[in-house]
């Protein structure tokens, strides 16, 4: 009889070993109950809330639970392994005023900020191939990533790249908190892979209160900021016309931090002839969190490209052939092979609950080598800098004040060679000189919330540049020379205002002022000519926006008008050798509207079609010379180069509860002026772009994604960047005809 009851205690024992745990899921901001919470209690078994949100669990210890929602953030959740536990659920990014942004060195609900700003999520990014950043930003109002050649970037934000013949300028670049705009005011946007980037907040207008030079505004983008899971993930994509790209990662936690390590590589052949592009990026990351207050995050970007240049065909080329590059590209080995390093240190600490400061340092080096149809450039550049900034919170006379200020700058060395251009190889040198630039500007910010619906900012920033050209050899002149340009100080004021009307909606009014000096390629041109006299854009904007969100964020709305008023803006021309030259343009006048509006047509956590997403998103721009003659020809008046006036997206997203989706992109461009006579216009097109797929866990470890899309749906005929004011009617940079791409993505958590 013992034994029986031994052996009946023996097998109920692990039923006493499993307690139950009740619990009740709610909505954060409204403590409303949410109803069919996925809750993931292992790795294989998931149970669902009902419709009150609450359900019960067996554990045998304290667990950590996986909760999921499609109109909430996935949320890990550590569980009692008994009794009873309330779980708040924060609404997803589906609703404005859920999104935070560190916009303006402030982090706040995009509700609340008071200024254009557009947001490019990780999701934003994977609706499309996952080769360039290029259509993913296109979606956005009011912003234009051109790529004229397989990662060959132009960057119009509001028309900002009219000054711009190739590569990125008048737009500041951070990376991680880091300055990664060169002090020149240039940037190499495509030495990043589609991995170094997680999340990018787009600042669109002047930002030079808080981040100095640069009238087109501010990209800021961050990679992943901390290592929260041990997993070693692989993806590998094909596509047409030779396009290979894949991709190796793991992440390490540690016991105060983790790392991070990177490899991708991408290459193709392009669509048109001399189009071939190769590149290998690496990064290593790594977060410590030495203390509570503080945390370090130290990072190594390698980047080693390579494309090549197929040069912009005339109107009778184009009709030939478009895949043809122009004539001499090739044979010229016209191409860019470029190698560069980042290492870079933050340093985040936190004083006390009132004030806390962010460091940044970097150093780098970069080996740029381009032969072109016209001549031979070689050039190795090192540079440093950093950024600080320190934030206090307090309350003065019951009003929460926040003050931010900080300083930054930047230091580069170039030595620059121009030679000659053999059939691709160096010829006789022509000039060769030593850069020297630098950069620095500090800045003040005031915020102070007036009430719970007003809240004011006023920044104010001291700009301070220089660059120094020592020509040590010229074989144009024969005789060494100098030349050196110290700017005059400009201080940069903003001021803004943004006005809650409910607890969803709010208002927002800015008045700010921005500059942009010329960089050293637009004062030294290839043929070596070194133009002193340029001046520097000046302007001021004034904006006026609404934001708001609708049914618990199933619809959201994102509007802003704009006035900028830009003096010395500067414009290129080209001339009878084909060398690309600057020049003061006057003052235009740029008038626009941007808006955008998303709204779920179906949102149903149980239901196999979870999601129904439709956003769209509209562009007007009205920019015009004001007052712009030269010589003869007077251009007053005249559409802005290179702006298309209308632009159109509209975007339909499907998630489906088994793991299966749909994106569906149209994009229309109106027509676009290709030189300041307003006499020849790249034609309005419609691109379709469309991506399906399935993501999902299989088995215990694993995450998996199969996807296939296709681009250019209806085989438009269409160019992502045309050449503005070229000579000789090289106009055109045709893009590619439809084609298709897919992939595959592997993760292991161990």
């Amino acid at each position: 009889m013992k034994l029986k009851l031994y052996l009946l205690v023996l097998c109920l024992l692990p039923l006493g070993l499993l307690a139950q745990t009740n619990i009740k899921v709610l909505d954060a901001e409204s403590r409303e109950p949410v109803a069919f919470v996925t809750v993931k209690v292992d790795t294989k078994k998931a149970i669902t809330a009902n419709e009150n949100g609450e359900l019960t669990v067996d554990l045998s210890e304290p667990s950590n639970l996986l909760f999921s929602h499609i109109a909430f953030e996935e949320q890990s959740v550590l569980v009692p392994a008994s009794g009873e536990i309330i779980v708040f659920l924060v609404r997803g990014e589906n609703a404005l005023t859920e999104v935070l942004v560190s916009s303006f060195e402030s982090e706040r609900p995009l509700l609340e900020q008071a200024a254009g700003i557009a947001r490019v999520s990780e999701s934003d990014l994977y609706r499309f191939n996952e080769t360039s950043i290029v259509q993913a930003f296109n979606t956005k109002p009011g912003i234009r990533i051109e790529e004229r050649a397989p990662a060959s970037y132009r960057v119009s934000i509001r028309g900002s790249s009219l000054r711009s013949p190739f590569g990125v300028r008048n737009v500041k670049v951070y990376w991680n908190g880091m300055p990664f705009t060169a002090p020149d005011g240039t940037t190499p946007l495509n030495i990043m892979d589609l991995s170094n980037i997680q999340n990018t907040e787009i600042i669109k207008g002047p930002a030079g209160s808080i981040y100095g030079a640069g009238n087109g505004g501010v990209i800021s983008f961050t990679s992943k900021e901390t290592v929260d899971e041990n997993r070693i993930g692989a993806d590998l994509s094909v596509g047409a016309f030779g396009l290979v790209r894949y991709r190796l990662g793991i992440d390490q936690k540690l016991e105060n931090g983790g790392l991070s390590v990177s490899y991708a590589k991408q290459k193709s052949d392009g669509y048109r002839d001399h189009t071939v592009m190769d590149r290998e990026v690496l990064q290593v990351t790594g977060y410590f969190q030495p203390s509570k207050k503080q945390k370090l995050t130290t990072q190594i970007l390698y980047s080693d490209l390579f494309y090549e240049l197929p040069g912009a065909l005339n109107a009778t080329q184009l009709a030939e052939n478009p895949r043809q590059a122009r004539p001499g590209s090739a044979a010229q080995n016209a191409s860019i092979n470029q190698k560069s390093m980042y290492g870079t240190l933050s340093h985040d600490y936190r004083f006390n609950h009132n004030l806390d400061n962010k460091t940044s340092i970097y150093i780098n080096t970069t080996d740029f080598e381009n032969p072109f149809n016209l001549d031979y450039k070689k050039e190795t550049q090192f540079g440093y800098g950093g950024r600080t900034s320190f934030t206090y919170d307090d309350i003065w006379s019951n009003i929460p004040v926040r003050l931010i200020g900080g300083g930054e700058y930047q230091f580069s060395k170039t030595s620059a060679q121009n030679f000659g251009n053999n059939g691709g190889q160096i010829d006789t040198i022509r000039f060769g000189d030593e850069l020297l630039t630098s950069t620095a500007f500090l800045f003040q910010q005031l915020e102070a919330e007036l009430s719970d619906r007003f809240l004011m900012t006023i920044g104010l920033s001291e700009n301070f540049s220089s660059f120094n050209i020592a020509r040590n050899i010229d074989m144009i002149n024969g005789v060494p020379s100098n030349a050196k340009r110290t700017f005059d100080p400009v201080i940069v004021p903003r001021v803004a205002l943004s006005a809650k009307l409910n607890n969803n909606a709010a208002l927002h009014a800015s008045i700010s002022s921005g500059f942009s000096p010329p960089t050293i390629d637009e004062v030294r041109t290839n043929e070596g000519s070194i133009n002193l006299d340029l001046e520097a854009e000046k302007g001021v904007n004034y904006e006026l926006g609404y934001r708001s969100s609708f049914n618990k964020g199933r619809v959201n709305v994102d509007g802003s008008v704009f006035y900028f008023k830009l003096d010395e803006t500067i414009t290129t021309f080209v001339n009878e050798q084909g060398v690309v030259l600057f020049r003061n343009a006057g003052a235009t006048n740029q008038k626009g509207i941007e808006l955008m509006v998303d709204y779920a047509l179906v949102r149903k956590q149980m239901s196999f079609v979870q999601e129904v997403k439709v956003t769209h998103s509209f562009t007007g721009h009205y920019f015009k010379f004001e007052d712009f003659v030269k010589g003869d020809n007077d251009y007053s008046g005249n559409d802005l180069t290179g702006v298309a006036p209308h632009t159109l997206v509209n975007q339909l997203d499907i998630k489906t509860k088994p793991g299966f989706y749909l994106n569906f992109t149209h994009q229309y461009v109106d027509d676009i002026p290709l030189n300041d006579a307003n006499t020849v216009f790249q034609e309005s097109y419609h691109l379709m772009n469309s991506r399906a797929g399935w993501r999902g866990d299989v088995g215990k470890a694993f995450d998996l994604e199969l996807y296939f899309g296709v681009q250019n749906l209806t085989n438009a005929s269409y160019s992502l960047g045309n050449d503005l004011n070229p000579f000789g009617g090289r106009y055109y940079q045709p893009a590619a005809i439809r084609n298709f791409y897919g992939g595959i993505k592997v993760g292991l958590k161990y």
